[in-house]
């Protein structure tokens, strides 16, 4: 059996072959056989709370719902698209809440399970606004809003990270590579797991004198992204969209 992992879906109504290639996959022998499904965040474009009225919530709902019917552990840890996602949603899709940063074994591996954006510690303005985003008191007050000016904030919210990216380097939003190395020390394992930067890779090196992996995520612009650990090994694959 397979452990399944995916990440920076980003799906949102303007990209509706991607919703429909993530039902269809989830829906699939692949996922309905698997030992678990992991979701490392930026499920979606935008969260704007758990009350959301519109129909993609449902969509996800249903097909999360489904997987953890048939048997198979559905798990979703926030990303910095979806970090507003709560317990209730959660509740109804059939979904495990995990921390980022968790450790789980995978394949008989202890496994580092990460978004990812913590570690782009370079990117100095993005940490300042994770910081904000990810304080309680900041999330209470975004949810007691009425939901059409939700929409309205996560809207401008999206346009500003746009504009962020667009004027800042590729290497300054890449994650730095003495915060990969401090996670995988402070959690004392040889693996770790995470999305959020759309450079899908398996990166294997040297760290104080054993051998450990970084496998990276890949997004869903383009195509489908899926990892796929077996006790025999690790693929990194995409799913075609149509």
């Amino acid at each position: 059996m397979s452990s399944l992992f995916v990440s920076d879906l980003h799906l949102e109504p303007g990209r509706p072959q991607v919703t429909e290639l993530f039902e269809r996959y989830l829906a699939s022998d692949e996922v309905r056989q698997a030992e678990a499904l992991y979701i490392l965040g930026d499920l979606v474009e935008a969260w704007i709370g758990d009350d959301d009225d519109d129909e993609l919530p449902r969509r996800i709902a249903a097909a999360t719902r489904a997987v953890h019917d048939a048997g198979v552990p559905v798990y979703f840890l926030a990303g910095n698209r979806d970090f507003l996602l709560g317990e209730a949603f959660a509740q109804r899709a059939g979904m495990t809440l995990l921390a980022d940063g968790t450790v789980h074994d995978i394949q008989g591996t202890p496994t580092l399970l990460m978004h990812g954006d913590v570690l782009c510690t370079d990117d100095l303005a993005y940490q300042a606004v994770r910081r904000q985003v990810r304080a309680p008191q900041w999330q209470a007050q975004i949810l007691s809003m009425p939901l059409e000016a939700r929409r309205a904030f996560a809207a401008k919210a999206r346009e500003d990270s746009r504009a962020h990216t667009a004027s800042t380097t590729e290497s300054i939003m890449d994650v730095n590579a003495g915060a990969v190395a401090a996670a995988l020390r402070d959690a004392a394992v040889a693996r770790l797991i995470h999305g959020h930067t759309h450079r899908p890779a398996i990166h294997r090196f040297e760290l104080d004198g054993r051998q450990v992996e970084r496998i990276v995520l890949g997004d869903w612009y383009q195509q489908g992204s899926v990892l796929r650990v077996r006790p025999e090994g690790v693929e990194l694959r995409g799913l075609p969209i149509g």
